[in-house]
């Protein structure tokens, strides 16, 4: 084994990481932060957070920039850039891999990788990737100022991605596969409010066509049982998320959604010295502050595993 052996090494840079580097650092652990970028299912957030404590309307931005700038003024190196792709587990030490071939060793690790956007998984969508299919309205909504956009999905982040593309576009379809949509209430209201968005439901989207850029999209009306067509520029890809947890392999026991299990009480996998925190573990709730609470206590459980151990 060559390089040097951290206490702790944390896995990814959302809500849940951040907050578990924050923790680690005021334990004094030696501990290595390592992520593809910071910021997690936040940098999707088109709306503003109005449920994190402390702060009654916050952009997603500016929470992880506040969440950055606190992790970096603790005792932790941090490593941006860095995908995660292999661990393997030896006596009491971890390896871990990444995409850019670097090698880590630790005692153990946070595992907070997040969630990845699910795809529609038809033709066209792969092939209009960014030009003109999107998983990110808070990244891309400027690009389609004064035109026509869909948004597949009627969930809260559907509809949260159409009330901001609604800022943009002149006009928006939320394309729903059930009967009625699934958005609360309140952010229902503010779409209507709009006046720009229109919800389609009972629509089961078969193809994403156009040329150079996207043209249309191809549904079947589930009411009507026929094929139709709508003419957009855009399309917004809004239909949930899938645990980003397949570097993981058959190391930890996996939920059916492919959810890591997680001792709620400690933050422990079926592994020890593995812990895992955030929307990549079967936690029922996806909320930011759930995230960090876990990212929390995962770090503080992780010392206590070290300590135990006497590996610190």
């Amino acid at each position: 084994m060559a390089g040097k052996i951290y206490s702790l090494i944390i896995i990814g840079g959302g809500p849940a990481g951040m907050t578990a580097g924050i923790y680690a650092g005021r334990q004094r652990m030696k501990t290595l932060l390592l992520t593809k970028d910071f910021g997690g299912q936040m940098t999707k957030k088109a709306v503003p957070i109005e449920n994190y404590p402390g702060f009654e309307k916050i952009s997603a931005l500016d929470l992880i920039s506040r969440m950055k700038n606190h992790l970096k003024k603790g005792e932790i190196e941090i490593k941006e850039g860095e995908e995660v792709v292999s661990i393997k587990k030896e006596n009491e030490v971890f390896e871990v891999k990444t995409k850019k071939g670097n090698t880590y060793f630790s005692h153990a690790i946070i595992v907070a990788t997040g969630a990845d956007p699910r795809k529609l998984k038809i033709p066209g969508e792969e092939e209009f990737l960014g030009k003109g299919v999107s998983y990110c309205v808070l990244c891309d909504a400027p690009l389609f100022k004064e035109k026509e956009v869909a948004v597949i999905g009627g969930g809260e982040s559907g509809f949260e991605a159409a009330v901001a593309l609604s800022n943009w576009a002149k006009k928006v379809y939320i394309l729903e596969f059930a009967k009625e949509v699934k958005a609360s209430q309140k952010i229902q209201e503010e779409a209507k409010r709009t006046q720009k968005i229109e919800i389609i439901t009972e629509a089961k989207v078969k193809e994403i066509k156009g040329e150079k850029f996207v043209k249309e999209i191809l549904f079947e009306d589930l009411k009507e049982k026929k094929e139709k067509t709508l003419k957009v520029n855009g399309v917004f890809v809004e239909i949930g998320t899938i645990p980003a947890s397949n570097f993981l392999k058959n190391l930890v026991e996996f939920n059916q959604k492919g959810e890591i299990k997680v001792n709620p009480k400690t933050q422990e996998t079926s592994l020890p010295g593995l812990f895992a925190a955030g929307d990549v573990t079967d936690n029922l709730f996806k909320q930011i502050v759930i995230a960090a609470g876990e990212g929390a206590k995962a770090a503080l459980f992780a010392y206590f595993y070290l300590k135990k151990k006497n590996l610190l």
